[in-house]
């Protein structure tokens, strides 16, 4: 009776697998580039195995002893790196992005990934903080173990993740002895190529290369990317960049700061917003805007090497003093043109997308559960993390697609196969009822636990890795069902 109700359910939606419509992670991988082409094929079937057990440990992804020690064979071997890996995500982020239309956001950020190990030695070192005093009244440290990863994350205006244009791995043992340096030398005569902030730079130069639209590009950054030679880069590589700014630099003839000119600028309009506080309490607020070109200066020891720049200064401060959270007060600076206050609101609105990446950091620690890999060494550890970084991707591309492009057609996420299995565990037939992206995520994000109330909010990544991740479950079921009945 079994066998002639899934042949029944196979006969009635049409649920076969055709190589006319492979799975995503097939195609997302396929331009990726190994050594050896064996390589290639057992790093797809991995991603695959892991992306069914997306948060779970190797073992459990695996699930069999032959597979687990092909997996942490193939993060161990030397001749894979996170280039390898991210080779074929990178080459389709350029592809989509190509396919988009207006502005492309690049974001970039920073994240560190701890871990307890009883060798840290074999990993790195981020940080060594102090963790109080011993018996003798010394100070004691504490050595904290772990991995920064410095990431470029392309999205649209519209906040859809398009996937990653530039990453890069480290431990602070390259840059050993750079506190005690700066005791003898002023850090702003420095090389930039000596300092850890040669990251942004780095990536803005991968991005711009590998996305091939350096008009198109908007490199956003927080108060740590607020570096003089990054301006200097999107200068000379023709591209943009809007960056948070916390250092008062030298305007004009020298003679004065870009906060001295910012003070003479008569507020151009307001603008009104909502703000959530930390215990998610939302209230409104009114910003006023201010906007300059100004002719920025570089740091005075490096006055010969770099050029001056004429860019414009946004102030954007709250009006009035709010309750239980900090005032609002950005201060960005960029090389776009602005020359309205709907433009000076529009580049607001970009920089607030930044937030987006340290969503993605988040899929990426309590989705894939990176910080809990028991990996020895840091070049196994950023291999599983770069495998991490497409599945992250694919989980918040998932839930943005749902908002920003819903009424498109299923086939843009999901295969036939999915599409029709979706349908039976809804009992309803797509073609009868011509369904739209959004009605499939929604049935994902029900596998994961969302209710779908009419008050619900969106579902968010949590419910849809949850989801993926059951749905992959049914899939393999379905599979199973099917060799079972052939037999």
């Amino acid at each position: 009776m079994a066998s002639k109700r899934i042949l029944a359910s196979q006969n009635q939606f049409g649920l076969k697998k055709t190589k006319k419509n492979p799975d995503w992670l097939s195609q997302e991988l396929s331009q990726c580039e190994f050594k050896d082409k064996r390589l290639g094929k057992r790093f797809i079937n991995l991603a695959k195995k892991m992306w069914g057990g997306l948060g779970e440990t190797i073992p459990f992804a695996c699930q069999d002893w032959a597979n687990a020690k092909a997996a942490y064979r193939f993060f161990s071997n030397k001749t894979v790196s996170e280039k390898n890996i991210l080779g074929g995500h990178f080459q389709s982020t350029s592809d989509r992005v190509a396919n988009a239309e207006g502005p492309i956001l690049v974001l970039q950020d920073t994240t560190e990934f701890s871990y307890q190990r009883e060798k840290p030695e074999l990993v790195g070192i981020t940080k060594i903080i102090p963790n109080g005093k011993d018996l003798l009244g010394q100070k004691k440290y504490y050595t904290k173990c772990g991995i920064l990863m410095h990431s470029s994350l392309a999205v649209t205006t519209d906040g859809l993740p398009l996937g990653l244009s530039a990453i890069k791995f480290w431990t602070r043992k390259k840059f050993k002895g750079t506190n005690a340096l700066k005791n003898k030398v002023n850090p702003t005569r420095m090389p930039i190529e000596k300092k850890e902030s040669y990251r942004w730079l780095e990536n803005l130069r991968q991005s711009t290369q590998l996305l091939n639209a350096p008009n198109r590009c908007i490199h956003v950054g927080d108060r740590e990317s607020d570096i003089y030679e990054l301006y200097c880069m999107a200068q000379k590589l023709k591209t943009n960049f809007v960056v948070r700014t916390c250092v008062d630099r030298l305007a004009g003839d020298g003679q004065h700061t870009i906060a001295n000119e910012m003070d003479e600028v008569k507020i151009k309009g307001l603008h009104r917003i909502e703000v959530q506080d930390k215990k998610g309490n939302i209230s409104k607020a009114i910003l006023e805007i201010k906007y300059r070109v100004i002719r920025v200066l570089p740091p005075i020891g490096k006055q010969k090497k770099y050029p001056n720049l004429l860019l414009t200064v946004i102030h954007a401060e709250e009006r009035g003093k709010p309750r239980n959270r900090e005032k609002i007060s950005w201060k960005l600076i960029t090389n776009l043109s602005i020359k309205s206050r709907q433009e000076a609101i529009e580049k607001l609105r970009w920089y607030a997308m930044r937030w987006k990446i340290e969503t993605f950091h988040k899929i990426l620690k309590s989705g894939c559960k990176a910080e809990e890999s028991k990996l020895r060494t840091a070049d196994r550890l950023t291999n599983l993390i770069s495998v991490f970084c497409i599945l992250s991707w694919r989980v918040f591309w998932m839930t943005m697609v749902n908002r920003s492009c819903s009424n498109a057609s299923p086939r843009l996420a999901l295969t036939e196969i999915e599409i029709n299995l979706l349908d039976t565990i809804k009992k309803s037939k797509s073609l009868e009822r011509n369904k739209k992206l959004s009605d499939y995520l929604i049935q994902i994000a029900k596998l994961g636990g969302y209710l779908a109330r009419v008050s619900d909010p969106p579902p968010g990544n949590t419910v849809m890795w949850r989801g993926l991740s059951r749905l992959t479950d049914i899939n393999l079921g379905f599979d199973l069902a099917l060799k079972i009945v052939g037999n």
